[in-house]
């Protein structure tokens, strides 16, 4: 289970509804794929919004074309060593680390 009871989620209606409805609720769109235009995550994540809505495909089929358009931002994340993706599963982790919140202060 991990922390799935402390990040929030959600399911929203097809696209472009749900861009539609993540943009009303002040979230800035990032969609994880591989892309010629995409920025690498150590970028996106070093002047990151406020509140971010991570899209994410599925494994082999990716985005589709209408989730990539509807994204503010298309994200990658680098890899070394001629590795060209990861599961949808590890690349949610790295994602989900890379921009997590910093820890409160005591």
């Amino acid at each position: 289970m991990g922390t799935v009871l402390q990040v929030p989620w959600t399911r929203l209606a097809d696209w472009p509804l749900g861009a539609a409805q993540l943009r009303e609720a002040g979230f800035h769109i990032a969609a994880l794929a591989l892309s010629p235009s995409a920025v690498s995550l150590d970028d996106f994540a070093a002047a990151a919004p406020d509140r971010i809505a991570l899209v994410l495909g599925a494994e082999g089929d990716g985005l589709s074309r209408a989730a990539l358009e509807a994204a503010d931002t298309v994200v990658t994340i680098p890899m070394m060593h001629g590795v060209d993706s990861l599961n949808v599963a590890s690349a949610s982790a790295v994602a989900l680390y890379t921009l997590r919140m910093p820890a409160p202060s005591s």
